[in-house]
């Protein structure tokens, strides 16, 4: 039996975008890039912390203009792209009669228009390489109706199947395109939600006036889990895998 040949780990010289990278699930997959060797570049609105081991780039992903200006600025600098990950997103609660149309739109700006920009700049690039792998982070809300995530639900199934169109359009290019989604995470998002102990137990457990059911595992994700599979899928390891949408959220999708 051949062993699985954990060099196809090695990100060493490999340049790598990651956006969302501020903070949370988008900060620990940059970490990780940058601690496997990768020359990790990390975009943000704004950038909180001072102890960023990556570059950091400031970005605002739902501006157009700033995505072409940065993306056509970094190209120049060096004109070659291994991984991109869109780990960006943002998050707005409301039924949908009360969600807002400020709200709606900067769901949809942010979790689908900025990846879209970003990829009609990229593209180009990843066909004259002929190689390259990008990984979309969306959420197991695009999997199942959730009370009060009208909006954050819809832009990341949309979010899911732009991932799969393009990779459809790049597959014969050899570049793969797959796609996390995450369940509940230990991020200041999942925070903001959670505001205390007894609100997470009640995650865990389920809430079925909420049509939302519980976390078979019985603990809530961390981080670096949802990390670790987006590593994966942008690895040599994953090499024959693409237009894949793989959920990482201790079993509270039960079917898709």
């Amino acid at each position: 039996m051949r062993l699985m040949d954990f060099n196809l780990m090695n990100f060493n010289q490999k340049r790598v975008w990651v956006t969302g990278a501020g903070q949370g699930i988008g900060r620990k997959i940059a970490e990780q890039f940058q601690e496997l060797g990768a020359d990790v570049i990390g975009f943000d609105k704004q950038f909180l912390a001072q102890d960023y081991i990556f570059r950091t780039v400031t970005l605002d992903i739902a501006d157009n203009d700033q995505v072409t200006q940065v993306c056509q600025h970094l190209m120049h600098e060096t004109v070659h792209l291994d991984v991109l990950i869109n780990a960006a997103g943002v998050l707005r609660l409301a039924s949908t009669q009360e969600t807002s149309i400020d709200d709606w739109q900067t769901c949809f700006d942010v979790n689908v228009s900025g990846v879209f920009y970003l990829l009609r700049q990229l593209i180009p690039q990843f066909k004259r390489q002929r190689s390259g792998a990008i990984v979309t982070v969306a959420s197991n809300a695009a999997h199942q109706p959730r009370i009060g995530m009208a909006a954050y639900g819809a832009s990341k199934a949309a979010l899911a199947s732009l991932s799969h169109c393009v990779g459809l359009e790049l597959a014969s290019f050899g570049v793969r395109c797959n796609v996390v989604s995450p369940g509940s995470t230990d991020t200041p998002m999942l925070q903001s939600m959670l505001p205390d102990s007894d609100a997470v137990a009640q995650t865990i457990r389920g809430i079925p006036e909420d049509f939302k059911l519980g976390i078979p595992l019985g603990k809530i994700a961390k981080p670096a889990d949802i990390a670790n599979t987006v590593l994966f899928l942008a690895s040599d390891l994953a090499g024959h895998i693409t237009l894949q949408n793989i959920v990482v959220d201790g079993g509270a999708t039960l079917t898709q």
